[in-house]
């Protein structure tokens, strides 16, 4: 890609000093691997609100009027300030097009969820939100959205940076300005990728993009962006990922002779008993593709939705 892909992130995962207790949670991967190709965006709710640092710790707190945010010590209720500044910051970050965010785990302010949320009588249990975080992902329902301690998750990491390349190639056909025929072209690059996640929305789409040079363009970029990010958000299963290769697979039912059809089938079966990483197949397939020019797979980012330098389907 020629620029970064901007996210926003939680700023303690960079390294920065802003924990109530003064310290970080900087997180290597994040700054370092992801960076080469992420360009961040460091928010940081109890700084940026004006708390100092180090400060009384915060916690969410189940009352009469709802969740509030509170001091743990002093009981404190700063939930109207936090509030008002996390609906004037999602406004601001309105101009930074976002492609995603990654928050921090278990924060009152940013965890997305499973935060610890206190009962009167201060028994907590892992089912709220941070007040952040919940305006974020209300004000941005479709940007991808992750936390610092699923992302050492293999598959949860892959299908959070799947969907951030897939919403990035999006925004920029938006950026564009282009009507029907680039929605239905992106669809047509974007189909296998599709049916990897999710074969339901795959048709629904499929519908929706044959009535494409019919429809209002902003009502179909809107549908359209609504069924693509809830089919990417849907985990790309491996009996969906063999689907997808079985399907690969019939596009060289001419040109394969038997060897290099039982080596892919073969490589396939692997991959569905656990054996082996989706690479392997992928890689096969690939070579295929370049060896027979076979035309319209090698437009499908499914064969290659993201870097491979971050080596997101190396997982067994």
């Amino acid at each position: 890609m020629s620029e970064k892909i901007r996210i926003g992130i939680s700023s303690c995962l960079l390294g920065e000093m802003v924990r109530y207790d003064g310290g970080h949670q900087l997180d290597r991967y994040l700054r370092d691997t992801l960076g080469t190709w992420f360009e961040y965006v460091p928010v940081c709710p109890e700084v940026e609100l004006g708390l100092p640092t180090p400060r009384e710790a915060l916690r969410l707190v189940e009352g009469e009027n709802g969740v509030r945010l509170v001091f743990s010590r002093s009981g404190e209720d700063i939930t109207e300030r936090m509030q008002a500044w996390a609906e004037k910051r999602v406004l601001e970050l309105e101009r930074e097009n976002l492609c995603g965010f990654i928050f921090k785990a278990k924060s009152p302010s940013s965890g997305m969820e499973r935060v610890k949320l206190y009962d009167r009588n201060g028994v907590p249990a892992k089912k709220g939100v941070g007040l952040f975080a919940r305006v974020f992902m209300a004000h941005f329902p479709h940007l991808p959205v992750e936390e610092d301690g699923r992302m050492h998750d293999p598959s949860l990491r892959e299908n959070f940076i799947e969907c951030v390349f897939v919403f990035k190639r999006w925004r920029d056909l938006l950026a564009q300005g282009d009507g029907a025929a680039a929605v239905i072209d992106f669809h047509s690059r974007h189909k296998l990728l599709l049916l990897s996640h999710s074969p339901e929305l795959y048709r629904e789409m499929g519908k929706l993009v044959a009535r494409a040079g019919t429809m209002n363009p902003d009502a179909l970029r809107d549908a359209y962006q609504g069924l693509l990010m809830k089919a990417m958000r849907l985990h790309a299963t491996t009996r969906k990922q063999v689907n997808v290769l079985q399907h690969l697979l019939g596009y060289f039912k001419r040109q394969l002779d038997p060897d290099e059809k039982r080596e892919a089938l073969e490589l396939i079966d692997l991959y569905r008993k656990g054996s082996v990483p989706l690479i392997v197949p992928v890689t096969l397939i690939n070579h295929y593709v370049r060896k027979y020019r076979e035309p319209y797979l090698s437009r499908q980012f499914y064969l290659q939705p993201h870097p491979l330098e971050l080596q997101l389907r190396n997982h067994a």
